[in-house]
């Protein structure tokens, strides 16, 4: 939500803008809360820099009229402030969606800020186990109670079907596999269509069986201990615990066991459209970035068996 006391001071005019376009981010877009949550802060961060070179509050007139040098200035006083490449560039996407969003609405236009680059950002590859390393995780989770059954199937559904963290949590006990398909809403509330294999039913099944609290059509599938919605930073702490018991490398996230089945697949003879389509990607481009990791494995085994590579 954006601050009251940050609105209060803004002109009136751009107070009622931030509001709507906030809404619009939450309940058209239906963008994620972390990126609602960063995308705000990166616009009041910018109108309270274009607020110490005006003596009034800022309104929508002086968005408009932001020169290049002011966005300019702006990215480098972050840059100063110690923020990399990618968190300024992700500063700049928020302040462009807003602008966007005024030009859309016929409320402002700013042809300056078309200008300003972004920062360039190295292309990070994704880090994801070896099949032995996720096989082992998932065999030898410890399951002498309900939550470590817990873990076992949230880990388990993570590598079998591909989901992302946020999309796992938020299933509820309807949203169950039926007819080997599970139901998955990813980014922007698009729905997909996940198989789900026996063994991850079945894990799944089994922790639901075990948990002492009510399986209701409208509860969450996993739960912490209270029996309230299994936070994020729980399963997180249960996954950094697993990898000092297991001895996993540090790359082992639940993140990874995503990254681990796209990778998988592909090493497996799964083609990217069909990777695409599992993972809920909206562009090829970001599904290809697997390409990149099989061909970086490629080279590994072509210099360590080539004879006349030493």
């Amino acid at each position: 939500m954006i601050d009251n006391e940050f609105l209060e001071r803004c002109a009136p005019d751009l107070a009622e803008q931030l509001l709507q376009w906030h809404r619009w981010l939450t309940t058209e877009k239906n963008y994620s809360r972390h990126t609602v949550r960063a995308y705000t802060h990166d616009v009041n961060e910018f109108i309270s820099f274009l607020a110490h070179h005006n003596s009034d509050a800022v309104s929508i007139n002086h968005i408009s009229a932001a020169a290049i040098s002011d966005f300019r200035a702006w990215m480098s006083k972050q840059a100063v402030q110690g923020k990399g490449n990618a968190s300024r560039a992700r500063s700049l996407s928020g302040i462009k969606n807003f602008l966007t969003w005024m030009d859309k609405q016929g409320i402002a236009h700013n042809a300056a800020l078309q200008a300003v680059r972004s920062p360039k950002i190295p292309r990070k590859l994704p880090r994801p186990l070896e099949e032995v390393q996720a096989f082992r995780l998932l065999e030898q989770l410890p399951t002498d109670d309900w939550v470590g059954q817990r873990d076992k199937a949230l880990f388990t559904l993570l590598y079998g079907c591909g989901l992302r963290i946020d999309e796992a949590l938020s299933l509820n006990i309807a949203d169950l596999p039926r007819d080997g398909f599970l139901r998955v809403r990813g980014k922007g509330n698009k729905e997909r269509q996940v198989p789900v294999l026996k063994q991850v039913t079945q894990t799944v099944e089994d922790y639901i069986a075990a948990r002492p609290f009510a399986a209701t059509p409208d509860s969450p599938v996993f739960i912490g201990e209270r029996g309230k919605r299994l936070n994020q930073g729980i399963a997180q702490k249960s996954m950094r615990d697993l990898r000092l018991l297991l001895n996993l490398p540090e790359t082992a996230t639940p993140h990874a066991l995503r990254h681990s089945f796209a990778t998988h697949l592909l090493q497996n003879g799964a083609n990217l459209r069909e990777i695409q389509d599992l993972l809920g990607h909206a562009s090829l481009s970001t599904t290809q970035r697997y390409t990149d990791i099989n061909a970086d494995e490629l080279l590994k085994v072509y210099k360590a068996a080539h004879p006349r590579s030493s």
